[in-house]
């Protein structure tokens, strides 16, 4: 089989994937990961303040921050916690594409509405495979292919992205995009939503939390994107009912009613019609919340959803209440919201890991070369491992770290490095609780980021990015 493809490839980061850059300041906003940048935007008063959108933004000028690149470095944020670079997986689908012209990144604005950034992916994406067609190393390559057909479209999109390359293939204003599409790769994309961007929402009058969650709350509230993300499934526990999320419930919790509102009509005009097919890898076995309660203005989420029949209805115990079933997911999104198609690909793997994983970059590559037994082979098996950490730490504290999946100490292997490779540790000594999960106690010497990696010896690795913060830190809330 050919070790490369002729078909255009484009890649679409999830949200805060991208590197924002201020034109009216001179100076990126988003997407640098050295401490000191990391303490300043999240900890300082005015330090995200760039990162809301403006009344002109919310109007339709989008001309003041500009999306420059993917990351090129591990970033953080509280709830999402640690967000990889691409850098693996742009250099995977370059050494995969017939020449490096043939792959295309897509930065984009990730505060804004999907559509807007997916009526700029087709447009690009167009002019992209225009531009691929036309090139020197096109017609060479295609008389290498499997298919003498000229190049079609190739997309490996990550969470949000994968929202963003579905409206641009239905709702992008280009009627030809699916049909020069050959397929889709999504990577913990949740169609149905998020509860962990509920959390986000209500960090400012929810319980006590480390000030940075606030400071991302009060970005959050203006941005139409996190408003996007709230979950649209069954998920709000009501006595004994369990429904969706209103605009008054996201208004009770700190959002954005008329953003709700306009999120809600995006859906319903992009599920209105057939999504493109596509493959779904998708994230198991770690902790994630599927499920919430309000109660006075405050979120709490669980780590369950609810049984539905295949007409999408509550199914109920003998004593009539809905009967819960925790399904895990990635940490962030759990395993049904990102499960649009079956079958699914299935990898114990955290959110803003997945596009980074030495595992899924296999699978990419197959994906990328049309080996259809990707596509026709059986679902992976749920073997792995879970990785809960906490998301924001202080330096010289503390602080446990849990693994799930096994109780089996000698199995697993645990280590953690800072992200810059100044510090590491790689030896720990493990208990068991009464839950027959491992845990473990770390502390960490500094302030900065930290990438925490569990193995086990009969599956994939799992890690996470933790950031060290100033201990001098208050709560907000």
């Amino acid at each position: 089989m050919p070790r490369t493809t002729h078909d255009a490839i484009v890649i679409v980061p999830g949200i805060m994937g991208s590197e924002l850059y201020d034109t009216s300041t001179d100076t990126v906003i988003w997407g640098i990961a050295n401490p000191r940048w990391l303490t300043r935007a999240w900890l300082r008063p005015k330090g995200l303040t760039s990162l809301h959108l403006t009344p002109a933004e919310r109007e339709g000028d989008h001309t003041r921050v500009h999306p420059r690149r993917l990351l090129q470095t591990p970033v953080w944020s509280p709830f999402l916690r640690g967000i990889e670079p691409y850098t693996r997986l742009v250099n995977l689908a370059e050494a995969t594409a017939a020449h490096p012209d043939a792959v295309m990144t897509f930065p984009y604005d990730w505060r804004l509405p999907v559509a807007v950034n997916a009526r700029r992916l087709a447009e690009e994406a167009r002019t992209h495979l225009q531009n691929w067609r036309t090139h020197p190393a096109h017609d060479p390559a295609r008389r290498q292919a499997i298919e003498d057909r000229p190049a079609r479209l190739v997309f490996i999109a990550h969470s949000m992205g994968g929202l963003v390359t579905n409206a641009a293939l239905t709702l992008g204003g280009d009627s030809d995009l699916a049909a020069d599409t050959r397929g889709i790769l999504t990577l913990g994309t949740p169609f149905e939503g998020s509860v962990v961007a509920a959390n986000i929402l209500n960090a400012l009058q929810g319980a006590p939390l480390p000030l940075p969650h606030g400071r991302l709350a009060a970005a959050a509230a203006t941005m139409p994107a996190v408003h996007e993300l709230l979950p649209r499934f069954l998920c709000l526990e009501d006595g004994l009912d369990v429904r969706r999320l209103t605009p008054s419930d996201v208004d009770e919790i700190g959002g954005d009613k008329e953003l709700f509102t306009q999120a809600q009509d995006f859906y319903t005009a992009l599920y209105a019609r057939p999504l493109p097919k596509q493959q779904p890898v998708v994230g198991v076995r770690q902790d994630t919340v599927q499920s919430l309660t309000i109660a006075h203005g405050t979120v709490r989420a669980s780590e369950y959803c609810f049984l539905t029949n295949a007409d999408r209805e509550l199914v109920r115990d003998a004593n009539g209440a809905p009967r819960r079933m925790p399904v895990w997911g990635d940490g962030t999104v759990h395993r049904l919201s990102a499960a649009v198609s079956s079958p699914t690909i299935p990898l114990p793997a955290q959110h803003g890991a997945l596009a980074n994983n030495k595992r899924v970059l296999p699978l990419i590559e197959d994906f990328l070369l049309d080996h259809d037994a990707l596509i026709r082979g059986p679902e992976q098996g749920d073997d792995g491992i879970g990785l809960t950490v906490p998301d924001f730490v202080t330096p010289n504290s503390s602080w446990e770290c849990v693994i799930t999946g096994t109780d089996d100490p000698a199995g697993v292997e645990c280590s953690i490095a800072a992200a810059d490779g100044s510090w590491s540790r790689e030896q720990f000594s493990f208990d068991v609780d009464d839950d027959e999960r491992l845990t473990t106690r770390i502390s960490l010497p500094d302030v900065g980021l930290y990438r925490v990696t569990v193995k086990a010896d009969y599956g994939p690795e799992v890690t996470q990015i933790v950031f060290a913060g100033p201990d001098d830190v208050p709560s907000e809330g």
